[in-house]
């Protein structure tokens, strides 16, 4: 029960990001300790990290693209300089955002009509409440408005763009 806790504690402290280590480390010890093989332990190990990793890199990409979807409508529907909130709600109660979103100025080209945009992040409640900004631009196609540019999304996002 102690260890468990331990392992818990560890995820929390460590973030997400320590998950796919904590199941590498358990699976290649529990395999090398089943088998009496050190290199099959390894390999087992470095296999389930990997698997934990991309699973966790695909729940977080469509995460991102539903965040980027709900201010993509928010700002396709506002007119110039009109504040909108925009939020995301997910089946599990992690990386639920919410924001303001402002759209600066549109620009028409013979390409695409497309639209530059602020939008605010917020995080906390009360006095500790937070809010980013953020600048990207966004141009409609066939089906509505989409997301046109990765790089302001990588500093908030980083590589899972």
């Amino acid at each position: 029960m102690r260890l468990a806790a331990a392992l818990l504690a560890t995820m929390l402290l460590g973030g997400c990001n320590s998950v796919g280590d904590l199941v590498g480390a358990a699976t290649g010890t529990a395999a090398a300790a089943g088998s009496g093989n050190p290199a099959l332990g390894i390999a087992i190990g470095v296999g389930s990290r990997a698997v934990v990793d991309w699973g966790w890199r695909r729940v977080s990409r469509r995460w991102h693209r539903t965040e980027q979807e709900a201010i993509a409508t928010a700002a396709g529907e506002a007119p110039i300089g009109e504040p909108r909130p925009w939020q995301v709600r997910h089946s599990l109660p992690i990386g639920n955002e919410r924001g303001e979103v402002r759209v600066l100025r549109d620009i028409e080209t013979p390409l695409a009509a497309c639209r530059e945009i602020a939008f605010s992040v917020e995080s906390g409640e009360g006095d500790a409440a937070r809010r980013a900004w953020y600048l990207t631009s966004l141009c409609r196609d066939a089906t509505g408005w989409r997301w046109a540019a990765a790089e302001p999304a990588t500093e908030r996002w980083g590589s899972l763009q």
